[in-house]
C-alpha cells in the first residue's frame, strides 16, 4: 500500500473527525479511502457514455395523486430491460415509498430513473448509481452463458 502525506487546517481536520466518528471509520485513512473511491466512482458516471452501472432508485409519492400510480407503473414497464427487483412500502394512509433496482448502461439507466422522478408528485426522487464492468461467462458442461458484473474502483 503507497502512503501519502496530506495537510488540513485545524477546523477542516475537527470537521473530518467529526465526520469519521459519526460514519464509525477506525481511522481517517479508511474515510480518506473511501472519499475518493466515492469521487472516482462519480468522475467516471460523468464521463461515461456507454458503461453499465447498477442502481437504486428510490422515491416517495402520494398514492392518491390523479393515476401517479400507473404513470409510475408505466414509466417502469417502458424501461423493464433494465429492472432487477422493486420494493414497495406504505408509509402512512397516503404515502408509498418505493425502491428500484436497476441494471444497465448509464445513460439507459439515467433515463428510466428521471422518467420516474420527473413524474408530477414524486417526491424525494434520488438514483444511486454504482459503475460495474460486464463480463460474459459460462458455467457448467452445458456451456450457459450469462453476464457477470463487477464493481469499478
Amino acid at each position: 500500500m503507497e502512503r501519502i502525506t496530506m495537510s488540513l487546517d485545524e477546523t477542516l481536520a475537527a470537521q473530518f473527525d467529526a465526520l469519521i466518528s459519526r460514519c464509525g471509520y477506525r481511522n481517517r485513512s479508511e474515510a480518506l479511502r473511501d472519499l475518493i473511491r466515492k469521487a472516482l466512482q462519480q468522475a467516471h458516471l460523468e464521463r461515461s457514455d456507454d458503461g453499465f452501472c447498477v442502481a437504486a432508485l428510490s422515491y416517495v409519492y402520494n398514492h392518491h395523486e390523479l393515476e401517479l400510480a400507473s404513470r409510475i407503473t408505466r414509466a417502469h414497464h417502458e424501461h423493464h430491460e433494465l429492472s432487477l427487483a422493486s420494493m414497495h412500502v406504505h408509509l402512512d394512509h397516503d404515502n408509498c415509498f418505493e425502491i428500484a433496482l436497476l441494471k444497465g448502461g448509464v445513460r439507459a439507466v439515467d433515463s428510466a430513473a428521471y422518467s420516474v422522478i420527473s413524474e408530477r408528485g414524486v417526491r424525494h426522487g434520488h438514483l444511486h448509481k454504482v459503475p460495474v464492468s460486464v463480463t460474459e461467462s459460462g458455467h457448467g458442461e452445458d456451456g450457459h452463458r450469462h453476464s457477470h458484473s463487477h464493481p469499478i474502483a
